[in-house]
């Protein structure tokens, strides 16, 4: 039997793609293209499992130098507090974090995952991200004041890179802000050099935070009081695939332009900054991974 995903043209594929990567609920992309609910479903997990595959080839060896951390909270099926007595402890409902690490010079994300706020995802995660870089080269990096990052840091990289954390304390939030659900003031910010000698100007977690806000825009599972959440936790991981290589491949970052001689400024994505990639991938490019 043919899939219904297999029918799509690469140009369908394209338009579905676009609404999946600029926010839109499946529901919304329903409503949009024509193309069926399960069908839009269906794609996501085969390209997000497409996505990750090509990622995992191509980022290898990668020359980066100075890397942020950090993790971004989202929750499937449920929020942590209705989650049905048979499913309590269960990985996928409730409470899901996505480790993030951006190379601060190209803005590429070279290494995530979806998984728990704990030791050993923190350990898997920084593993993934030292297999990418290149052997034996020394990196600065910075990240937010999880307890897990010094002993794993420590552990995979002994001596061989400058390693600072940003400790944020936040006022207690105030009656109003509760209300409006705005977010807690930062009072005080700590910076702890924890391994080597981090260069003071490149000690920041500002870019790998910027890039939460981009995933919470380009991603309805990620919106803040939405009903666009996950269902199951594969479905996010493969949403955060399509959302990385749409990230690194096909969106140009205004800082990444470069002037050409004689010419305007050629704009750049983080994988052409990170010689990765030599051209900007179009939606149907990425519709072309499947065929």
């Amino acid at each position: 039997m043919v899939s219904m995903v297999n029918r799509l043209s690469t140009e369908r594929r394209g338009q579905v793609i676009g609404g999946l990567v600029e926010g839109m609920s499946i529901r919304a992309i329903t409503r949009t293209t024509g193309v069926a609910k399960n069908t839009v479903t269906k794609l996501l997990v085969d390209l997000g499992e497409a996505c990750a595959e090509y990622m995992d080839g191509e980022f290898q060896n990668l020359d980066c130098n100075i890397i942020e951390c950090d993790e971004i909270w989202s929750f499937c099926y449920s929020k942590q507090k209705n989650i049905p007595d048979e499913h309590r402890g269960e990985y996928g409902y409730g409470d899901v974090w996505t480790w993030t690490a951006i190379d601060a010079e190209t803005k590429l994300v070279p290494s995530w995952l979806v998984g728990e706020r704990t030791t050993e995802d923190c350990f898997t995660f920084l593993t993934d991200l030292r297999s990418r870089l290149l052997p034996g080269k020394r990196i600065q990096i910075t990240s937010d004041g999880f307890g897990a990052y010094p002993v794993v840091i420590d552990a995979l990289w002994r001596d061989n890179v400058d390693y600072a954390q940003i400790i944020k304390e936040y006022k207690n939030p105030t009656e109003e802000e509760r209300r409006k659900y705005s977010p807690a003031s930062c009072k005080v910010i700590d910076i702890n050099v924890l391994n080597g000698e981090p260069d003071p100007a490149h000690i920041s977690t500002s870019y790998v935070e910027r890039q939460n806000l981009t995933m919470r825009m380009g991603m309805r599972r990620f919106t803040r009081l939405t009903n666009g959440f996950s269902k199951k936790v594969e479905n996010l991981t493969h949403a955060v695939s399509l959302h990385y290589l749409h990230y690194n491949f096909a969106r140009p970052h205004q800082s990444l332009a470069i002037k050409m001689d004689n010419g305007p400024r050629m704009k750049r994505t983080p994988a052409m900054a990170a010689g990765v990639s030599d051209r900007i991938w179009s939606l149907t490019d990425i519709a072309a991974l499947l065929d």
